[in-house]
């Protein structure tokens, strides 16, 4: 099977219409028309991930997010630089592929990101969870007993909170990536992947902050936008593998880029 036929498998079973417009759900870097050995999804296409595909024998690559440093991949400007040329050079070398899915992804009923992320932060009944967020009830805790569960579950080496750690919680609202909700009234906690901390339509670091202060339960805990949205590139590689039987299909994650 090509990269090609695996794509238009894809859009078969992806269950929204396919939109021909979108500029990020296509193929990246290398020839399409070449022998799939191998499959792995992933988040974010690293150079560190793309030699761990390589070395398992994956040659194409599934990614959620860019491959060059931009939204669309545009790689006019980027000609002469000497790292567009490495990883060009090593993806061409090895016969690998890389193709995108993003907005399509976030179209599906459920979506793989959010159902993935809800799982990795230990919150249940996010199964069908879509993009548009819901409050989930967990068993009331501490801010800082449910922030120390988020950590060990996702392994995350720098994600930031805000609140007091002794403020009881149970209500729960998540956005990955850059879908970070807004505070509600009714929620405790949210989980975002990343947003702006002032300037925004809604800051939320500083409404919770101010309720802190004031003694309200109101927690924000932002996870990077790799460790919020990676989880759900395996699920995207388990559904892929009910409509693609003869490929192997493995979940190679992109490292966290943060460190402290």
């Amino acid at each position: 099977m090509t990269g090609r036929e695996v794509v238009d498998l894809i859009k078969k079973n992806v269950g929204v219409p396919w939109n021909e417009q979108s500029y990020r759900d296509t193929f990246k870097l290398g020839n399409p028309d070449s022998t799939v050995k191998g499959i792995a999804t992933t988040v974010m296409v690293t150079f560190d991930m793309l030699k761990r595909a390589n070395q398992a024998g994956l040659n194409m690559v599934i990614a959620h997010e860019d491959t060059f440093w931009n939204d669309r991949d545009e790689t006019k400007d980027l000609t002469a630089n000497p790292l567009y040329k490495l990883k060009t050079e090593y993806v061409l070398k090895n016969d690998m592929i890389v193709w995108r899915i993003h907005d399509h992804m976030h179209s599906m009923r459920p979506d793989f990101t959010v159902v993935g992320s809800l799982r990795s932060v230990g919150v249940k009944g996010g199964e069908d969870a879509v993009m548009r967020p819901r409050i989930y009830t967990i068993p009331e805790t501490t801010f800082g007993e449910f922030a120390s569960q988020v950590k060990r579950l996702t392994g995350s080496r720098a994600f930031r909170c805000v609140g007091d750690p002794k403020a009881k919680v149970s209500k729960i609202l998540l956005g990955p990536g850059y879908a970070t909700p807004r505070m509600t009234a009714e929620a405790d906690v949210v989980i975002g992947g990343e947003q702006q901390e002032a300037d925004g339509a809604f800051d939320n670091v500083e409404y919770v902050a101010d309720a802190a202060s004031l003694g309200m339960a109101k927690g924000l805990i932002m996870l990077g936008h790799v460790i919020s949205e990676q989880p759900g590139m395996e699920d995207l590689g388990n559904w892929m593998r009910t409509f693609i039987k003869d490929i192997p299909i493995q979940y190679v994650p992109a490292e966290e880029p943060f460190w402290t």
